[in-house]
């Protein structure tokens, strides 16, 4: 089952009534070293299911969003063609061989410890990506979020994809009226009251909108953008101890 398509919203609200802290975390380059998207193409690269074209593509598209300077629409657009054509069945398999060969190892000791410090704390945890729910649902399930925001896919009459998104990007200011909506949704009235108190992580300048709206912000193994913010608003600065990884030829 998608996770939060169908979640019942009283175990949120009774929680955020009974005092437990929203904690959201980005994905991308937070709690997983590297962006899905980029691992995922370079992953279909690798099994030849997709035009040698698209690793170029890529990765300039991967520079232009860790700069700021690609648009939202066209980095989600580009990322969903990768899925046109077939349905989420068809795709299951190799989704599920990319978690397991890719994802997993990409996602470092010190991030499932925070997720874990979060959970003990007994504070709400909410998963926010970029990416689109069919690629990162499985990894929110691996990080142990039962709660997912993530950017969604048009899926056609025949039930394949059609390469576009369906409604607002879960991407730069789109994540806060998401997160927003998401949280009227499960019953709480009091929204704003509930971000003055939250906590976000991120690494990028994109991230900036919802790290502004939450009361506590943390910059994680910032990009030299957020960097600068960070320091010129005393926000704190996580490091997290990640393994490396050479550069697979495209």
């Amino acid at each position: 089952m998608p996770l939060d398509r169908a979640t019942p919203t009283a175990p949120v609200a009774d929680a955020l009534t009974a005092g437990a802290r929203l904690a959201v975390f980005d994905l991308d380059n937070t709690l997983l070293t590297g962006d899905s998207d980029t691992l995922w193409c370079d992953y279909l690269l690798q099994r030849k299911e997709l035009p040698t074209t698209f690793g170029d593509t890529n990765r300039a598209l991967e520079q232009q969003y860790r700069a700021g300077q690609a648009t939202a629409a066209a980095f989600s657009n580009f990322f969903a063609s990768t899925l046109i054509g077939r349905s989420p069945l068809e795709w299951q398999r190799t989704r599920s061989d990319f978690l397991a060969e890719v994802i997993r190892p990409h996602i470092p000791a010190a991030a499932r410890a925070l997720v874990a410090q979060h959970k003990e704390q007994g504070d709400l945890l909410v998963l926010s990506s970029a990416t689109n729910r069919f690629l990162c649902e499985l990894t929110a399930a691996e990080l142990g979020f039962a709660h997912l925001i993530a950017t969604e896919l048009a899926v056609g009459p025949d039930g394949r994809f059609t390469g576009a998104t369906d409604g607002l990007l879960n991407m730069r200011e789109g994540k806060v009226p998401r997160l927003q909506a998401w949280l009227a949704g499960q019953g709480i009235c009091a929204v704003a009251a509930v971000l003055s108190e939250a906590i976000f992580y991120s690494d990028s300048i994109n991230d900036l909108p919802l790290l502004l709206a939450v009361g506590t912000p943390v910059a994680v193994d910032p990009d030299a953008h957020l960097l600068q913010q960070a320091e010129q608003r005393g926000w704190p600065v996580l490091r997290l101890q990640r393994p490396s990884f050479q550069e697979t030829p495209s």
